[in-house]
């Protein structure tokens, strides 16, 4: 037998404050069965309970509202495709948070990484290349799209791929980054993407290796040596990614050369 109920009674049923019943209402996610004409007082059934159970216990897990929606009115493979799909994010989440964590203890450990510097001399290349004015917060997304670009014009090109990073990316909130693959100097243009000439230059380079949450901690290290023995140079600092997330499914397997510009090679002593 289904009765109906107050707002403020099917709030008390379902856990749902009734700002956010009135909210779910108004977006059409969950509506009352009667409204009072005059007084406009909602009721609810109590056939709608579960419903409200579920509305609730998916926010909890963070579900966009459009989610839940599709979760509420579909069912079937439908449904279950939408649920695996926010749970596998829930998972990238966890995980991403444990790597958080992992390097905060380690940035807490007393010292300070230590990190191998190698001198290299790059010389002049060109490259096919994506330009952009990138905001920092969206690299992820725009690298996905740069390097996908570069990507559908590979053809039969074997190059380890990067990026150049303008000071305005580190200073300000966004900067130019170019997203670049070495081809020979003869090759022909390709639609999509640009040909680049990439200056050579002196190197001052430090491997990053495993999970991007300690990127910084490798940027810091290197900049740190670069200042203490090294002239810089002008220009972007260049990434070099042998393997990183474009290519490497595994975290703990990426490896990306950081590349700073210096003048020349620094003659160490001791």
């Amino acid at each position: 037998m289904t009765a109906t109920v107050t707002v403020g009674e099917f709030s008390r049923l379902t856990h749902l404050t009734v700002k956010t019943l009135h909210h779910y209402h108004d977006i059409g996610l969950l509506a009352p069965v009667a409204i009072d004409a005059s007084s406009g007082y909602r009721r609810y059934g109590t056939d709608q309970v579960d419903t409200a159970l579920l509305i609730r216990r998916l926010r909890e897990l963070r579900m966009p509202l459009a989610d839940v929606r599709a979760v509420v009115e579909s069912d079937g493979p439908a449904r279950e495709e939408t649920l695996r799909a926010h749970l596998e994010r829930m998972e990238q989440e966890l995980a991403h948070t444990r790597e958080v964590v992992t390097s905060l203890r380690e940035l807490l450990t007393p010292g300070h990484p230590v990190v191998e510097v190698e001198y290299r001399f790059i010389p002049p290349f060109r490259a096919y290349g994506v330009r952009g004015w990138v905001e920092r917060d969206g690299i992820g997304p725009w690298c996905e799209y740069a390097f996908g670009k570069l990507d559908a014009v590979t053809g039969d090109i074997r190059a380890t791929s990067g990026a150049t990073y303008s000071d305005e990316f580190f200073t300000e909130e966004a900067g130019e980054v170019v997203a670049f693959l070495p081809v020979p100097p003869d090759q022909a243009p390709a639609a999509g993407v640009e040909l680049v000439d990439l200056p050579g230059g002196y190197f001052a380079i430090a491997v990053h290796a495993g999970a991007m949450t300690g990127f910084d901690r490798t940027y810091a290290a290197l900049g740190s040596h670069v200042a203490e023995y090294c002239e810089v140079a002008p220009g972007p600092i260049r990434e070099l990614y042998v393997a990183g997330p474009g290519e490497a499914q595994d975290p703990e397997s990426y490896r990306i050369e950081v590349c700073w510009p210096i003048r020349q090679i620094p003659v160490l002593k001791g």
